[in-house]
């Protein structure tokens, strides 16, 4: 894992700060990162403090002014680079993505693609930043809105997805013309570092100020410091609800803006009508990838009572198959957790569960010996449960599956819904007018609705985002692009006379 550091252009020892052309120095605590696929450690750390931030904050100000006045499609030419040098790097940058976080090394890659697409998608949208035109009720004058960046974006991302999120909020905020600053996880600071070091060598090559793009590698004080900033117009932050609710509240008291991507409790409904060959695999990908990490995780399953056993056995059957270990090794379908807290809050939720009146069919086991001796790996578990259980309505940051049956696809819906969370939800049915129905207003009230695949594996072209405690905020595709700028109503006169507004006279 060293060399591919080298590879990325990063040489020990790792700093925790971007402030300007070649300075990482973070004058903050220093702590030791190690992974989670082996215990071992990746690097040291120089966290950034308050001061270090107040410092990327005004670098940030000063290249503003500079990055504005470019046209936007001189922007997209530097995402563009930036694009093709991600490509450049995408096997040394999705094996540290891998081993940081500790998701499959094609998790990492497709996470390093994700980062590339946004930036072909930024790349197209930045010849497209489209205002509208408007028929004036007033002879001789014409209205039309338009769109201006914001200034200084800040975005605080989760271990979770360690560079992919930060892609889909950068690659935007840039072409619409602000200049970005970056706290990703504490957890995962070194994949960040990584980003930072390659942008700074393109903008550097443009003969651009690093400050368009800054980073800081800190913890909680600081993204609390970013919330309550006013210099900082909007915040986008990913992460828990708890997280989320106080950043919404801190940017909210100084009226700034706030894009939030929090909680997900996903359910797939298994119809009466599904394909179960489709389902299967969509259901044990959903719950298991990334070790049930993704905010966009399937942990309910809800299951048509024809389908239920026989459904039932095949997922115990698919668990027992998985294969779990080291994620760069490509044979395996399972990775670690991301700490030892978090198979605590594993362990935990089962025995919560348990305790509630669930059934464990599967699972709830943390392993040990040799090649799980970072004491991170677990077996993924499949609970049998009910929707009136507590916990089923938790989010938990791990693979544990909660499945329970229904007989009519209302119920089903209702049970979907009666949750906090809104972020992703699926149906599989071969029935049209039941997948017309969960996709109808009186469906799914998640931000995203599939129809025979799975809840995790969101494409770039669409917006993403969730509703209730998950935040509402929509980050990537679509329209996404209009959350980073503000909006403008613009009204020419170009005739000799001033007629007002709703036919109201007014003489001197």
């Amino acid at each position: 894992m060293k060399n591919i550091i080298s590879d990325l252009g990063i040489s020990a020892p790792f700093y925790g700060v971007s402030t300007g052309l070649k300075n990482w120095a973070g004058s903050g605590d220093n702590v030791t990162i190690t992974s989670p696929v082996d215990g071992q450690e990746i690097g040291s750390l120089s966290l950034g403090s308050e001061d270090d931030y107040n410092k990327v904050i005004s670098e940030a100000q000063a290249a503003f002014p500079v990055w504005r006045k470019m046209t936007a499609p001189a922007r997209g030419e530097i995402v563009r680079q930036f694009g093709d040098r991600l490509r450049e790097h995408k096997q040394a940058l999705g094996s540290l993505v891998s081993y940081e976080m500790g998701k499959s090394l094609q998790e990492g890659l497709g996470e390093v693609q994700e980062m590339i697409d946004i930036c072909d998608f930024a790349v197209g949208l930045s010849r497209q930043l489209y205002g509208l035109q408007m028929h004036s009720e007033r002879p001789d004058h014409r209205m039309m809105e338009q769109w201006h960046p914001l200034g200084v974006v800040g975005i605080i991302s989760a271990f979770n997805f360690p560079v992919a999120v930060w892609a889909w909020n950068t690659a935007l905020a840039w072409i619409c013309g602000n200049v970005c600053v970056w706290k990703p996880s504490e957890k995962t600071p070194f994949s960040g570092i990584a980003c930072q070091k390659i942008m700074a060598e393109v903008l550097k090559e443009n003969n651009l100020p690093e400050g368009v793009s800054s980073l800081i590698c800190a913890g909680r004080n600081v993204g609390a410091a970013m919330a309550s900033d006013e210099r900082v117009a909007l915040v986008s932050a990913t992460g828990s609800t708890r997280m989320g609710r106080s950043v919404a509240q801190a940017v909210a008291s100084r009226f700034g803006k706030s894009i939030l991507e929090l909680g997900g409790n996903n359910a797939i409904i298994v119809s009466k009508d599904a394909d179960l060959s489709h389902a299967v695999p969509a259901i044990v990908f959903g719950a298991v990838g990334t070790c049930g990490q993704r905010c966009t995780s399937t942990r309910r399953l809800l299951i048509h009572n024809d389908n239920y056993d026989d459904l039932k056995g095949k997922l115990v059957n698919a668990y027992g198959q998985l294969r779990i270990g080291d994620p760069l090794d490509q044979n395996n379908h399972v990775g670690p957790l991301i700490d030892h807290d978090a198979v605590n809050n594993y362990k935990n939720a089962i025995k919560t569960a348990q305790e509630q009146g669930g059934k464990v069919l599967c699972g709830n086991e943390v392993l040990s010996g040799p090649g799980y001796e970072s004491g991170c790996y677990v077996k993924p578990t499949i609970i049998e449960a009910s929707a009136d259980m507590q916990i089923v309505k938790h989010e938990t940051f791990a693979p544990i599956l909660y499945i329970m049956s229904f007989d009519k696809l209302e119920n089903a819906i209702d049970i979907q819904n009666d949750v906090p969370q809104g972020l992703s939800s699926a149906i599989f049915t071969l029935n049209v007018r039941e997948a017309e129905k969960f996709l109808s207003y009186s469906g799914s009230d998640c931000g995203i609705a599939n129809v025979n695949i799975g809840t995790s594996g969101a494409e770039i072209g669409g917006a993403f985002g969730g509703e209730k405690e998950t935040g509402g905020g929509r980050e990537s595709g679509s329209d996404a692009w209009k959350a980073y700028m503000r909006r403008q109503t613009c009204t020419i006169n170009y005739g000799t006379e001033l007629p007002l507004a709703q036919g109201i006279k007014f003489k001197l």
